[in-house]
């Protein structure tokens, strides 16, 4: 099992979260999240004064899923979330060794 965590543009959630029904993920946690990379944020004008804004926005998508489902679901993220301009986000593979259900007991791959 692999988790899945896609730092997106706040607008696309939705055809992400499309893409990956598609797919057969079947469960997905998302966060508000703000931060930058190679942007380094951008700068506003409010009421006449400049200033800078350091994090953007961005939409923390979270799935765990079975090895079969990874590059699948990559590949969904990817061509759900991409605009082709900077800022798009990234997506972060990490390893996870076990899953329970809290309601039932159920363990691992029968947790998911």
């Amino acid at each position: 099992m692999k988790k899945i965590e896609a730092i997106i543009k706040p607008f696309k959630l939705d055809e992400v979260r499309e893409a990956l029904s598609e797919v057969g993920v079947t469960g997905l946690t998302v966060t508000e999240v703000k931060g930058f990379g190679r942007q380094k944020g951008h700068t506003e004008l409010y009421r006449g004064a400049e200033y800078v804004v350091d994090f953007l926005p961005k939409i923390k998508v979270e799935l765990v899923v079975a090895e079969a489902t990874v590059e699948p679901a990559i590949e969904a993220i990817i061509k759900a979330a991409r605009t082709g301009k900077i800022g798009d986000g990234k997506i972060f593979i990490m390893p996870v060794e076990q899953v329970v259900r809290i309601r039932t007991g159920e363990a691992n791959e029968a947790a998911i």
